[in-house]
């Protein structure tokens, strides 16, 4: 159960091409000195390709996990810094909530800002496809039209309005 819990929640690779090579194939193949040197050679390949990818994933997870310990120890530092008895060490404890508070500040911002950017650009496209014209044809409500029809409109679009 450990394996699947851990599949499931995303801790470990679960979909990966790399793992349908390690499938056994059961059809028997004569020896072949050349085969069998590629084979290892493939084999090794794979293998790099599967630990780069697990090492990315366990990275990936160690930022959240990382950002989820700045915010405790700025909830820490903030309830607690009047129980420091040391000035040095409450000054240096100060600047580093000053610190953390400006970095968990700048991340807010920058999700913010990108959160902003994808709605303009989602109402750029929805402006466009309004206005759009597919064919020489104009667009009425509820008209069916294929994706990439409405995706050169769009560009053009979009294109004009930036020229």
């Amino acid at each position: 159960w450990t394996k699947t819990f851990r599949k499931a929640n995303g801790k470990e690779l679960a979909v990966d091409t790399t793992m349908d090579f390690e499938r056994r194939r059961h059809v028997p193949v004569k020896y072949n000195r050349e085969l069998v040197s590629n084979t290892l050679k493939a084999m090794k390949r794979v293998e790099e390709i599967k630990t780069r990818r697990q090492r990315d994933l366990w990275e990936k997870r160690m930022e959240a996990s990382q950002r989820q310990q700045v915010k405790d120890a700025v909830y820490h530092l903030k309830h607690n810094i009047d129980m420091i008895q040391d000035k040095e060490v409450k000054e240096i404890a100060r600047t580093d909530f000053e610190n953390a508070q400006a970095i968990i500040a700048e991340r807010k911002d920058r999700k913010k800002a990108a959160e902003k950017a994808k709605l303009k650009k989602k109402r750029q496209v929805e402006a466009a496809l309004a206005s759009a014209t597919v064919g020489g044809m104009a667009l009425e409500d509820g008209a069916k039209v294929s994706a990439k029809a409405a995706a050169k409109a769009v560009t053009k679009v979009i294109a004009k309005k930036a020229a």
